[in-house]
């Protein structure tokens, strides 16, 4: 157990029971919540279900900055839903314009020292500020509003030491970029990673809020920052600095784990195709023919570093040969921009400004051309995320952005041939509380023909008769699984969000998983999904389990399962099995027959489950899980998912 740090006191503050011992499961209170319209819907769905009057919570808000595209009326029959079920509960709600839910509520409700969970994966974003902010399915989200407490392992803390200072031209996302490429995207499930280090006092809290916002991409838990006078500076400039507390590790604390990094000594760094992980360096790429760069998001859209960008183009002009367009991660951002006059050297130089939310980081907009590539300041790069199949998109700094804009070329910021920008801070932020609605009681309910219900599964059988529906490799997002795009409308329609899943192996000609799935499910058998190392990272989007279990999956086995994707998993009663060793994994192809007798009995005697592998000729081999569930996951297990325990 790590001594003495920020995530200990934190734990330890809002303990609620369970086991101080890494690994060992840990209840903690949750002070806050947030959702976004993508996921919030079902998750509100879920808080209905589950039967609560009024949130129990300090502050829980509903952000719209995902489904913003209102093509057909499904996306406006959400918000409309959210916004009336939020007035009803005893939640604030954030309209669609008025800011990317990470990115405003840092700016608006983060506090140091603080419990969040949120339903998208880079709710960590609040790390920056000093909190205990963790990504977590809907069904989560809704239980903590309800009061109850949110389970995690207990974790092992990874210290990162930040030493020196960025030079100019450098930047936070060459920070997690550089993190990444040590840790990598797989094999961090229950830890986190905690800041230290004199290189902190450096960077401001839109830098910091940029370095855990993609501290996601490691599969941890979460990632935090100290809570000092650089954010007592933040909260004033947000009129909010009655909410600050000091927060630090110990002199003395003991980590798991120290990596050092000398920020002295980063260069400007990119992840590379397909994955966030595959980090290159910049001036490797130099002269490589770019098409479009993407400016913004959650990651990298608040006011330092679009100030940045508009300085670096005030008075120039974008290569000809490119398109750039600045998606900006607030509405007060936006507005800053306008009164000061940046937004007009923005629009001058040639950048197109998108609506304030996430848009073309999940596929809603700026999609590539075939066979081009796309420079963005985003999160995640996974392919076909864009919404164009194939695609080489790349991962940088706001500042490696800007130079490849007014090149055309992949470009280190460092040889532009003038000095690098830099923006002065504001005396205080544009306040975005006017638009946010304030909860009413007793307000009614919308719910348009396109609002469904949350489906419910049937209680665990006591045998498994399973057959392999699909086998995938290493990696396996829930992108993969779920597909965003176009489809993020449908997620308020299981039925219709199912014939979707894992579209992105779907071979022409044949059945999909879908088709696949039905067709075991109405033969009176169970489905089983084959995955190997990291399965379910990225999102985390819960349809990634609603989905398949709604088409018949009662089982997932793999190497390895990612933390809030297993967690979704056992919520709506799918069991999530782990391969004893790699050999299970490669003796099973799709098609084949996966027996597990007394499922019910094994998974609550211990962690080992034994089962058998019929092959199409006939031949039997005997197959050997493990599995990590607490006593409690058990129990949802058989019940068949959360929403049936009372």
């Amino acid at each position: 157990m790590a001594h003495g740090t920020v995530t200990q006191k934190i734990i330890d503050a809002h303990f609620v029971s369970g086991s101080r011992v890494p690994g060992e499961p840990v209840a903690i209170r949750i002070d806050q919540t947030l959702t976004q319209d993508a996921t919030g819907t079902m998750a509100y769905l879920e808080l209905e279900a589950i039967g609560t009057a009024k949130v129990a919570t300090e502050l829980s808000v509903s952000y719209v900055d995902h489904n913003m595209m209102q093509n057909g009326p499904e996306n406006r029959n959400d918000h409309l839903y959210l916004q009336s079920v939020a007035a009803d509960k005893g939640v604030i709600f954030s309209p669609p314009g008025n800011g990317i839910c990470h990115q405003l509520h840092l700016e608006r409700f983060g506090l140091p020292g603080k419990t969040l969970i949120g339903s998208d994966s880079h709710t960590p974003t609040g790390g920056g500020i000093g909190m205990m902010a963790i990504g977590a399915g809907g069904l989560d989200v809704a239980l903590a509003m309800a009061g109850k407490a949110f389970h995690i392992p207990y974790p092992k803390v990874i210290g990162v030491k930040l030493t020196g200072k960025l030079q100019p031209w450098c930047a936070a996302k060459d920070v997690i970029l550089k993190l990444l490429s040590i840790l990598t995207t797989k094999g961090n499930v229950g830890c986190i990673v905690e800041y230290f280090g004199d290189g902190v006092a450096s960077l401001g809290v839109p830098q910091r809020a940029t370095i855990t916002n993609m501290g996601a991409e490691l599969g941890v838990t979460t990632s935090i920052f100290p809570s000092d006078e650089t954010t007592l500076r933040w909260l004033k400039q947000q009129h909010r600095e009655e909410g600050f507390v000091a927060l630090a590790a110990d002199p003395d604390a003991e980590y798991d784990r120290v990596i050092e990094i000398d920020l002295d000594t980063l260069q400007p760094l990119a992840a590379a195709p397909s994955s966030p992980d595959n980090i290159v360096k910049v001036s490797d790429l130099a002269g490589k023919k770019v098409d479009q760069v993407l400016i913004g998001s959650c990651t990298n859209g608040g006011y330092r570093d679009l100030a940045l960008v508009a300085m670096a183009l005030h008075g120039r002009r974008i290569s000809p040969d490119v398109t750039l367009a600045i998606a900006p991660g607030s509405r007060a951002v936006l507005e800053m921009l306008a009164s000061n006059g940046m937004l007009a050297d923005l629009v001058a130089a040639g950048a197109r400004i998108l609506e304030v939310g996430c848009g073309p980081c999940i596929g809603q907009g700026q999609s590539p051309a075939n066979d081009t590539i796309t420079v963005r300041t985003f999160n995640r790069n996974f392919a076909g995320r864009s919404g164009t199949k194939g695609d080489q998109s790349y991962l940088v700094s706001p500042e490696t952005a800007v130079a490849t804009a007014l090149t055309g070329v992949f470009t280190d910021p460092r040889m532009l041939g003038f000095a690098a920008p830099v923006p002065e801070e504001p005396a205080e932020f544009i306040n975005e509380d006017a638009l946010l609605q304030q909860p009413k009681a007793g307000t009614l309910i919308v719910r348009k023909p396109t609002i469904g219900e949350p489906p419910r599964n049937a209680a665990l059988p006591e045998k498994i008769d399973g057959v392999v529906v699909i086998k995938v490799g290493d990696k396996i997002t829930t992108d993969h699984i779920m597909p965003a795009g176009v489809h993020l409308k449908l997620r308020s329609n299981i039925p219709a969000y199912s014939k979707v899943v894992f579209e992105c192996f779907t071979v022409n000609g044949k059945p999909s998983f879908a088709e696949r799935a039905s067709n075991v499910r109405d033969s009176g058998r169970h489905g089983i999904i084959v995955g190997r190392d990291s399965y379910g990272q990225g999102s985390s989007r819960e349809h990634a389990a609603i989905c398949p279990m709604y088409l018949g999956v009662k089982v997932v086995a793999a190497l390895a399962i990612e933390r809030i994707h297993r967690a979704n998993l056992v919520n709506f009663g799918i069991v999530p099995l782990l391969f004893d060793d790699v050999a299970q994994y490669d003796a099973i192809e799709e098609g084949d027959a996966i027996e597990i007798d007394r499922i019910r009995e094994q998974l609550a005697e211990g962690k080992g489950v034994c089962g058998k592998l019929r092959k199409a000729d006939g031949s039997v081999k005997e197959l050997s899980f493990h599995h990590t569930l607490s006593r409690e996951d058990i129990d949802i297990i058989l019940a068949g998912g959360r929403l049936n325990v009372k």
